[in-house]
């Protein structure tokens, strides 16, 4: 027989307390892919069909709105990667150190990628 109540013996297996946050984020940027991955499949296909070199891609992203837009679609997409390989991994993963060590992995190669992908934009948009 235990002495410990309910809430005590339930301590320490995790909270409720960031749950929705992180809900809600990625149903967020799934809602803002849906038109940004739109904007991006028919850009590039209007660029291939168009039988567009790249020089032309470089002076398509070199627009501002085109950029703009690439850079968001690169941060949502990393973005919702990262929350939804990080819910994969909080619940199929049971050793702490081995979810913890993927989970920075995750982090950092997100921020890491994203960042490169980001920095490749910034280059052609104003190099051409």
């Amino acid at each position: 027989m235990r002495i410990q109540t309910p809430l005590a013996r339930a301590r320490g297996f995790g909270s409720a307390k960031d749950g929705t946050h992180h809900w809600w984020w990625q149903r967020l940027t799934a809602l803002l892919l849906v038109p940004l991955s739109l904007w991006f499949v028919a850009s590039i296909w209007w660029l291939v069909i168009g039988g567009a070199g790249y020089a032309a891609f470089a002076d398509w992203l070199s627009g501002p709105v085109a950029a703009i837009l690439m850079i968001l679609f690169i941060g949502a997409t990393f973005y919702h990667l990262q929350l939804g390989v990080q819910t994969v991994i909080e619940d199929y993963v049971h050793h702490k150190l081995i979810k913890w060590t993927l989970l920075i992995k995750l982090t950092l190669a997100s921020l890491v990628f994203g960042l490169a992908s980001v920095y490749a934009v910034v280059v052609v948009a104003l190099r051409g």
